[in-house]
């Protein structure tokens, strides 16, 4: 994923952006009569669907299928750090300190989130994002309020959530029968095909806005299980997360979950969780069933233009393996690190259908095929899928350590040139042969072969990828790299066979070992 495009779960941000909205404004609409009979019912929708081509308008779809969608709100409690200036005097009870915290107690302050969902049965079961209605950091939800178009508020109760996919279940109870919406199948819709997604941008309440699909099974580069969605421009805003977005038949054939903003509203760009990823997942919390997804242990990067020049294969196709947590499902099946999977269980692995997306939605136990490119040599691998951890313990995994500070002059450069300055010219920066003492300083482990990094010229590719003095290369085109003098026969034969760009594997102090493709000059 580029630097431009990120998912939005957080305000304000080019990275995802919450869209929740302001203070909730209830709009009186009228609520259709009728018993236990879904709003876009084939009957009910015969009458009010646009016709074929360009919409008239929307007023009879809309007025159908609005009395569905309705406004979430929370009230929550969050810990906020207080300082006291009178901390670790005799004066600090009388501020709301602790004497023993030397900086100051904590206090709590009461919040609000406000979303959109929609009703999904007539005894009232609601479908939003699980952001919407998830406590901020360090905090509790003290109450969830479903508030539906004519303005009647009640509270909910929280059936299921599950934060990989952002689905959460509601269930709101009433002495008569709700108004409800059915899911539909996003696997029918087409780039181009007209949309229309309903919610509560900025909590104004019951907000319309038409536009077309832009792009199918889009992928934000998250690296999540569920990476994969239908990007709109109909224009979706803080606020209209966990609302539909319904295609001209009046399906629901997403769930309104992110947008891309560098300003914080719409500017064309927005994703919605795909029906056919959202309605078994819901129909799971709705039952409480558990939610178990396939597992790999492995940390993946896409296959960009410079990585496939420096492994000599075709471009957008496969992914590559840049480390194999031990004792996974990964290491357990065989797979290296340098490995590129490029099938999956007889499915190609794309950046619109991921390697992290194909397993996770494959059962835990499942038995699978997979093709890879080891060395250049194609082969393939059986693998039993492992369980998917939890997103908590996810994001307790030490794969993206921070980066370690730089090691100055730790260690010498001998005055000696080396090699022909074939790696200076061609890739950038050079080198001298690890020592055991440059190791030591390094904090690289005992016996541990390979070049060092003196320096970095900072406009070369390498410098603009993050090398930097005190990396140590360990192998370069799948080849041990001991001596400058190796390290440029290998430029050379790269450059002679035509390749743009040396795939460099590179150790950095309190970083685990990683693959770098850097372009030849």
């Amino acid at each position: 994923m580029t630097e431009d495009v990120k998912p939005v779960r957080y305000a304000y941000g080019v990275t995802s952006a919450l869209l929740l909205g302001g203070a909730a404004i209830s709009l009186v609409t009228g609520i259709p009569a009728g018993a236990q009979v879904a709003q876009n019912d084939a009957q009910q929708m015969q009458g009010v669907v646009p016709r074929s081509g360009a919409p008239a308008s929307f007023a009879d779809l809309t007025q159908q299928l609005q009395p569905a969608v309705v406004n979430i709100s929370t009230r929550q409690r969050v810990r906020v750090a207080q300082n006291n200036p009178f901390a670790g005097t005799p004066f600090a009870d009388l501020f709301g300190g602790d004497q023993n915290s030397g900086g100051g107690g904590a206090q709590t302050r009461e919040a609000q989130s406000l979303g959109s969902g929609f009703i999904i049965s007539a005894d009232g079961y609601v479908v939003t994002n699980n952001h919407v209605i998830a406590a901020e950091g360090g905090g509790q939800v003290e109450s969830i309020t479903v508030t539906t178009p004519d303005g009647t508020e009640y509270p909910a109760r929280l059936i299921g959530r599950d934060a990989a996919s952002d689905l959460a279940v509601l269930k709101i109870s009433s002495p008569r029968t709700l108004p409800f919406v059915r899911f539909g199948d996003s696997r029918n819709a087409r780039v181009g095909d007209w949309v229309i997604a309903i919610g509560n941008p900025f909590g104004l309440g019951g907000t319309v806005t038409a536009g077309i699909i832009s792009a199918v099974y889009r992928a934000t580069g998250t690296g999540s299980a569920y990476d994969r969605y239908l990007q709109t421009d109909a224009a979706i805003n803080r606020g209209n997360s966990g609302g539909p977005m319904f295609d001209m038949r009046g399906q629901v054939i997403g769930i309104n979950n992110a947008i891309y903003s560098p300003t914080g509203g719409s500017v064309g760009i927005g994703f919605a969780i795909p029906a056919e990823i959202a309605a078994p997942i819901v129909e799971k919390l709705r039952t409480g069933q558990a939610i178990e997804r396939g597992y790999l242990g492995v940390r993946i990067q896409g296959m960009n233009e410079d990585l496939a020049d420096s492994l000599g294969i075709p471009h957008n196709r496969g992914e590559f393996i840049q480390a194999v947590e031990p004792g996974g499902a990964g290491a357990r099946a065989g797979l290296q690190p340098g490995d590129v999977v490029l099938r999956v269980d007889g499915k190609d692995v794309t950046p619109d259908q991921t390697l992290s997306f194909i397993v996770a939605n494959t059962p835990p136990g499942k038995r699978i095929p997979l093709e890879l490119i080891r060395n250049g040599q194609r082969l393939t691998v059986s693998a039993v899928v492992g369980k998917r951890p939890s997103e908590e313990e996810l994001a307790q995994q030490s794969f993206d350590q921070q980066q370690g500070d730089q090691q100055g002059d730790q260690y010498n450069q001998p005055p000696t040139k080396q090699g022909n300055g074939v790696v200076e010219q061609s890739l950038g920066f050079s080198a001298i042969p690890l020592s055991p003492q440059i190791a030591r300083q390094l904090g690289a482990a005992e016996g541990t072969q390979g070049v060092v990094i003196t320096a970095v010229d900072a406009s070369s590719d390498a410098g603009q990828k993050g090398l930097q003095r005190g990396d140590i290369v360990l192998t370069a085109n799948n080849q041990p790299v001991t001596t400058v003098a190796g390290l440029e026969t290998i430029v050379r034969a790269a450059k002679a066979q035509g390749r743009p760009a040396v795939l460099l594997r590179v150790q950095r102090r309190g970083q685990p070992v990683t693959y770098l493709p850097v372009r030849v000059r």
